[in-house]
């Protein structure tokens, strides 16, 4: 029985896992709205809000803490562009809009993308 289990297993190890959000939360702070299965999106909200209100203190221990995970790029867009835009936001980064279900599998699908 899964009690009092967080998140979604999305039918990967730990390490997998882990690598797909990391690649989906990279591509979603580059393009700033990406299309996804629903269940992803929803998973990748709570990590995307942790990355955002890091980069939103903008000091070095920040920056370090953020280049262990993302690429140079993706943290200096992050901390220089995002969170900037959010100073007076106490969460709620992210929005989620569902879509109908994918041709081919029938999988829920969703965009998810930053609030402006």
């Amino acid at each position: 029985m899964r009690k009092r289990k967080k998140g979604r297993k999305l039918s990967r190890k730990r390490d997998q896992r882990w690598a797909l959000l990391r690649s989906l939360v990279t591509c979603l702070i580059l393009k700033e709205k990406i299309r996804t299965t629903e269940a992803k999106a929803k998973e990748m909200a709570g990590v995307v809000e942790k990355f955002v209100t890091r980069a939103k203190k903008a000091d070095l221990a920040s920056r370090k803490r953020l280049s262990q995970f993302f690429a140079p790029q993706v943290v200096k867009k992050l901390i220089d562009e995002i969170a900037p835009k959010y100073q007076t936001r106490n969460g709620g980064y992210t929005r989620i809009i569902k879509l109908g279900p994918r041709k081919t599998d029938g999988a829920k699908m969703a965009f998810i993308e930053l609030v402006k």
